[in-house]
């Protein structure tokens, strides 16, 4: 009986383990947009968080205020990867969801896992 239930949990796991690929694979198919300076910049990333584009409206180019810009861009930047981190956790969390009663395995740290 101890034998069937360890190959049934192993079963699990592998289950659980080609679910996560599975949803891993498709982050680089979730695009997220943010913007800074009431629009000025517009980044686009992924649920891998890689930065897909970045467009300036015409009016935030101004040579003599380099700084301005650069600090909009790293803002929408950052604003751009807290979107996907997130869109990357429900995503992540979704393949999980029904796989483990209770919603995980007690003691176990599922923030490895995106979670």
């Amino acid at each position: 009986m101890d034998n069937f239930n360890m190959a049934d949990m192993f079963g699990k796991i592998q289950e659980m383990q080609s679910k996560v690929q599975e949803a891993q694979e498709k982050l680089g198919e979730i695009i997220v947009e943010a913007e800074a300076g009431g629009g000025m910049v517009k980044v686009k990333a992924n649920g891998n968080r890689q930065v897909i584009s970045i467009t300036l409206d015409k009016d935030v180019i101004d040579p003599d205020d380099k700084e301005m810009i650069e600090d909009l861009i790293v803002a929408g930047v950052n604003k751009a990867m807290e979107k996907a981190e997130e869109a990357a956790k429900e995503k992540m969390q979704e393949a999980y969801k029904g796989m483990m009663p209770g919603g995980g395995i007690p003691g176990m740290d599922m923030s490895k896992f995106g979670l």
